[in-house]
C-alpha cells in the first residue's frame, strides 16, 4: 500500500503510533502521475509538498534560450516541491514532470501546517529532513563548481548508482552541466 512506504520512510527518523499514523494519512492526498505528465508548471503557485513512492520525477527550470537546466531527481522514497513557491503561495521557477509512471502522495500548505501541530513528532522529522536537503544543495553548488567532469559522473554514480540506469544520457548531462556526448564518453569509461 502507498502509506506503508511513507511510513516506512517516515520511521527511519521517527516513530509514530498507530493512531499518529492515521492523523498523519488523512492529511496526505494520494496521486498517480503518468510519464512525461506534469506535477507543476512554471509560472504556477506550487500548491503541494510531495512524496514519491515509486516512480521517478524531475525538476527542471528552461532558460530564454529554451534549454532545459535540471536541478534535481526525485527516485521514490524522496521528496519534491517548490519550496519557496508552496510555502509562500509565489509563482514556481520551476517544472515538474514524471519520468516514469509514478504514485504520489501529496499535502497542501494548510494541511501540512496542521498536521504538524496535530503530530509534533512530524514537525520534527520535517526539520531533519530540510535539514539534510539544504547539506545536500550547498554540497551540489560546490561541487558543480570545483569538481571535473569524470568526477562529477563518478559522484552521481555512487551517491545514485540506480540512477543512471532510470535517466536518458541527455538529462543527466542537464543535471549535471556537461554536454551528452561528455556523459556518453564517462558512461564508457567510468
Amino acid at each position: 500500500m502507498i502509506y506503508d512506504i511513507l511510513f516506512k520512510h517516515l520511521e527511519q527518523k521517527i516513530q509514530l503510533s498507530e493512531v499518529e499514523k492515521e492523523i498523519v494519512k488523512s492529511y496526505f492526498i494520494p496521486k498517480t502521475l503518468k510519464k512525461r505528465k506534469l506535477l507543476l508548471q512554471e509560472g504556477y503557485v506550487c500548491k503541494y509538498l510531495t512524496f514519491v513512492a515509486s516512480g521517478l520525477l524531475k525538476t527542471y527550470h528552461i532558460d530564454e534560450k529554451g534549454k532545459e537546466h535540471i536541478s534535481q531527481f526525485t527516485p521514490e522514497g524522496w521528496w519534491t516541491s517548490d519550496m519557496h513557491s508552496f510555502f509562500h503561495s509565489v509563482p514556481s521557477q520551476y517544472t515538474i514532470d514524471a519520468l516514469e509512471d509514478s504514485e504520489l502522495l501529496m499535502i497542501t500548505a494548510e494541511d501540512f501546517e496542521n498536521m504538524t501541530l496535530q503530530v509534533p513528532v512530524m514537525d520534527r522529522y520535517f526539520r531533519l529532513l530540510f535539514q539534510n536537503s539544504l547539506v545536500v544543495k550547498e554540497r551540489r553548488l560546490v561541487t558543480a563548481h570545483t569538481l571535473t567532469a569524470e568526477e562529477k559522473y563518478r559522484q552521481l554514480v555512487e551517491n545514485n548508482p540506480g540512477l543512471v540506469n532510470r535517466v536518458p544520457q541527455n538529462l543527466l548531462a542537464s543535471y549535471l552541466g556537461l554536454t551528452a556526448a561528455t556523459v556518453s564518453r564517462l558512461k564508457k569509461n567510468v
